[in-house]
């Protein structure tokens, strides 16, 4: 399963990197406005940056509604840096957007997936990944592995090539349960992915293991 960090800082992509665990990053309008990035020669630039520390997979957002300025944007995104997937909202255009992207050998993100039935439409129309927020599910009382699972067995009937990228992780459970579903990629926030590294028994043992080494050493 691979792992991208959602996230616009650059200093916790430099983290997850540095930790040799990073397939790439996802960002959106919102995490870009949290780290203070606003207007569009800054974000490209800042696009430009996060490119340059990840090795691969860079899912950058449009931020328009209609085909026609999906489509320009998108383009114009995907020239940024060949690392660049563009992300598309699950919407009509959106669609039509991700066909045509696709049919120009344009990586697409198909984000704001909610049902099955989105991600078998985005899946048709070519989309590299599908975006399924299970966190927004979990929110309102429905679950949101669920959706997980019915879209990998859907995926798996009919051989759809579209990756699965679980978005709106809360927690380390999360990210675990994705994996066991086949998930092929999470998203997540630094402090989910790195929660993983925890368990007490584990800090007992390496104390305990220290203490010992110490006794024996004479110290």
């Amino acid at each position: 399963m691979k792992f991208f960090i959602d996230t616009a800082n650059l200093d916790q992509i430099k983290e997850a990197h540095d930790l040799g665990i990073l397939d790439g990053v996802t960002t959106n309008p919102s995490l870009m406005a949290k780290e203070g990035i606003t207007g569009e020669a800054n974000v490209i630039a800042h696009y430009k940056a996060i490119c340059a520390i990840v090795d691969a997979n860079v899912s950058a957002e449009v931020i328009s509604t209609t085909f026609e300025e999906m489509i320009k944007e998108g383009e114009a995104l995907a020239k940024l840096d060949p690392k660049i997937v563009v992300k598309i909202p699950m919407i009509k255009d959106g669609v039509k957007a991700i066909k045509y992207l696709t049919g120009k050998g344009i990586r697409t993100n198909c984000t704001l997936i909610f049902s099955a039935g989105q991600a078998l439409l985005a899946a048709k129309a070519g989309a590299s990944y599908v975006s399924p927020f299970l966190g927004r599910l979990d929110d309102i009382s429905t679950d949101g592995l669920q959706l997980i699972e019915d879209i990998r067995l859907i995926f798996d009937n009919y051989g759809y090539p579209t990756e699965i990228l679980a978005a709106s992780i809360r927690g380390p459970l999360h990210i675990v349960n994705c994996a066991k579903l086949g998930a092929d990629v999470i998203t997540a926030p630094l402090a989910a992915i790195t929660a993983l590294l925890k368990h007490p028994l584990t800090d007992s043992g390496l104390a305990t293991f220290l203490a010992d080494h110490a006794k024996a050493s004479g110290k």
